[in-house]
């Protein structure tokens, strides 16, 4: 079962899987965990439904399920199901898709 069937996000809510850096860089550098950045590329396994607007209309969203996208360095908040960490953010929190 994928996180997809298992995490549903509400309204403008998406479900990120980040995408890890290596563990080298060009040198031949090894770069230990404690020195390494939050990722902040990721692929989209799970989007909510939109955001309910005043009138009670839904907006749609942008992004779908496997989009690769940009999103804000502490954006969201980190969750673990099944071993496998996840990010879930708002679809504002996005900056960009990644073609």
């Amino acid at each position: 079962m994928s996180a997809a069937d298992r995490i549903k996000p509400l309204a403008d809510r998406v479900v990120v899987k980040a995408l890890e850096e290596g563990e080298q860089m060009r040198g031949g550098l090894y770069i230990p965990d404690t020195a390494k950045e939050k990722p902040q590329e990721g692929e989209i396994v799970a989007v909510g439904p939109g955001k309910v607007n005043d009138d009670g209309s839904r907006s749609p969203m942008e992004v779908k399920a496997g989009d690769r996208v940009l999103y804000g360095k502490y954006s969201g908040t980190e969750v673990t199901v099944d071993g496998d960490e996840y990010l879930i953010l708002r679809e504002s929190d996005v900056l960009a898709i990644v073609n």
